[in-house]
């Protein structure tokens, strides 16, 4: 597990991170999400201790070589299988290969060349681990970068927009060994601006904007505010009323169609201690002790962009109107 508590980054009289605070628990995918600038980034740094937060600190919690650990990174710099990461894809030496890449790093961790082998083959590139990194595509240079991640065995992974530059069929690797890995037990957080894909991956959320906490989520709780069960009926005032007894905000409304056949549109938004087949339960109990007629009953839900991009409205770096064409040329 990791532990973030209170974590603050300053660059000069920048506030890059502001009093940030979550955990990442083993066995999961926690996806960290946010608008650019948000600071994803540098916290991801601090919790490396790549960069030293200004305030707060990092706490990894878990087992290496058969102990127990419970401490700030900094003091576990000689324990390589506390954590891996990609942070950067374009950061090897252009001129070594993939084997020699993986190799070097490994030496410096008293890490052996089998595992070299061992994760080459994790990540398939063991065909291609004699070429020169530099001759890699971005996606080539992503597999090596989570090679070169778990080299150590790590029980924790941090990986910043790991999908960046991968066609389908890596996308869809990348979203299984990601999953495969956690299931292993390991504590996995992932950055990635992909949010269907991530909607795929992650069974948790941490998102932030402008450097502070939006909220801590699991996935199911961060999609059910945009959840709504539709209901079809000709009765749609009286459901609405009936619904209002039991506690239910609804609203309707009618299309050109359906008022066409006397039918308006029932929204009702599931609560938070309900899911929607409870609520759809709730609704045709209503609708049956009250003899009204329904003729239709569906579920929607927002997908992850919907609600990613309404719980960051007001954090976004850049605010367009899309309503606004660009200008057209003067002559």
């Amino acid at each position: 597990m990791i532990i973030v508590e209170g974590l603050s980054k300053k660059y000069g009289s920048k506030l890059a991170v502001n009093n940030v605070s979550f955990t990442v628990p083993d066995g999961q995918v926690t996806g960290f999400l946010g608008p650019n600038g948000s600071g994803k980034s540098t916290t991801m740094r601090c919790m490396l201790g790549l960069d030293a937060p200004t305030q707060g600190r990092v706490i990894f919690r878990g087992e290496c070589g058969g102990k127990a650990y419970d401490d700030e990174f900094a003091k576990l710099r000689n324990k390589p299988a506390v954590a891996g990461a990609i942070l950067d894809a374009g950061w090897f030496h252009p001129n070594r290969s993939g084997w020699n890449h993986l190799r070097v790093i490994a030496r410096g961790a008293g890490i052996s060349d089998d595992r070299v082998e061992q994760c080459l083959a994790v990540v398939g590139m063991t065909e291609a681990a004699n070429q020169r990194i530099g001759g890699y595509s971005l996606g080539m240079k992503q597999r090596m970068g989570v090679a070169t991640a778990l080299l150590g065995d790590p029980q924790h992974l941090i990986l910043d927009e790991p999908i960046n530059g991968l066609d389908p069929e890596g996308v869809s690797w990348m979203r299984r060994t990601i999953r495969t890995l956690a299931e292993q037990g390991k504590a996995i957080v992932v950055s990635s601006h992909l949010l269907a894909e991530m909607e795929q991956t992650a069974d948790r959320l941490v998102v932030i904007g402008k450097g502070t906490m939006i909220g801590e989520y699991s996935m199911a709780e961060f999609l059910a505010d945009g959840t709504i069960v539709e209901v079809e009926t000709p009765q749609a005032d009286e459901l609405q009323q009936r619904l209002a007894e039991r506690g239910l905000t609804a609203a309707h409304h009618s299309t050109n169609a359906l008022a066409a056949q006397g039918v308006s549109v029932v929204r009702v938004p599931v609560p938070a201690d309900h899911d929607d087949m409870k609520l759809r339960t709730i609704i045709a109990e209503v609708a049956l002790t009250n003899s009204i007629l329904v003729v239709g009953m569906a579920t929607h839900r927002e997908n992850l962009e919907q609600r990613f991009l309404e719980a960051t409205k007001n954090v976004q770096e850049y605010h367009t109107d899309d309503a606004v064409a660009a200008p057209a040329p003067t002559n």
